[in-house]
């Protein structure tokens, strides 16, 4: 399980970027949250995920916030 902050969202596209605590930068889209939906999300928001690889590169899958 990977921790990390929202970085960007594009909402109108329905998908953004995690910085993870290693600092790089995995994109994700809203298919990949498990609970709530992605109106609810903004930037700086931390979250908790997996990674899997895609044809074009990591992907943040099982998406969930953690709750501060």
């Amino acid at each position: 399980m990977h921790k990390g902050k929202i970085k960007k969202l594009v909402r109108e596209r329905g998908f953004g970027f995690i910085n993870d605590t290693d600092g790089r930068e995995v994109f994700f889209h809203q298919s990949g949250l498990t609970a709530g939906g992605f109106d609810g999300l903004r930037e700086d928001q931390e979250v908790e995920f997996d990674v899997e690889n895609s044809p074009k590169g990591p992907r943040a899958i099982n998406i969930r916030l953690i709750q501060p």
